[in-house]
């Protein structure tokens, strides 16, 4: 009875080349749909994406194991897909040009505050997703954005508008005038403690 259970848990039912090309063609399989999918699938998850990505997950299961339930088989199966992904992503590291083919390019959503339609629908980005990444980096609105990056990894991220110089110069000159005008109100008040 042992004996069923050990050979039924090690026992390969397909052969050890097959279990570690399986894996390796689903990787590949992955990364290029995924790629064409765009960035938004990466990070910015809604709840339909997210439900794609769990059932796409249990979907190629079958794919990457075949008939074969063993521990021996899953653990070939895991171990190929760990070493791909290493080898994959060491290749890229040295290789920056095919990296930029592979992972893309990051876009810009906004640029000097002024808002690229084209691109978020590019992107498959709302106005209110869009919002709501700035309020998770401290924006209190999309006024304050000077630029707007989706990055590869599918991430946005925003620079806030700096003032201009003479905004600058403006806000001086403002404060030297309340200031100035504190003193003034001070010097009459003290002028008529005096006269009276």
């Amino acid at each position: 009875m042992h004996s069923i259970m050990w050979s039924n848990m090690f026992h390969l039912a397909l052969p050890v080349l097959e279990k570690i090309l399986r894996p390796i063609l689903v990787y590949v399989f992955l990364v290029v749909v995924l790629r064409l999918a765009g960035k938004r699938e990466l990070a910015q998850l809604n709840p339909f994406d997210l439900v794609v990505l769990l059932t796409l997950s249990n979907t190629v299961q079958n794919a990457i194991i075949g008939d074969d339930n063993s521990l021996t088989g899953g653990l070939i199966g895991a171990a190929t897909l760990l070493l791909v992904n290493y080898i994959f992503v060491r290749f890229l590291y040295s290789h920056p040009n095919v990296d930029a083919i592979v992972e893309g390019r990051s876009d810009l959503l906004m640029e000097h505050g002024k808002l690229d339609k084209r691109k978020l629908r590019k992107d498959l980005i709302t106005m209110p997703e869009l919002e709501a990444a700035a309020h998770k980096q401290g924006f209190d609105s999309l006024a304050d954005v000077d630029c707007a990056r989706i990055e590869p990894g599918g991430t946005i991220s925003f620079t806030a508008k700096k003032p201009s110089t003479d905004e600058v110069r403006h806000k001086e000159l403002m404060d030297r005038i309340d200031k100035l005008s504190g003193e003034l109100k001070q010097l009459k008040l003290n002028q008529q403690g005096s006269t009276s």
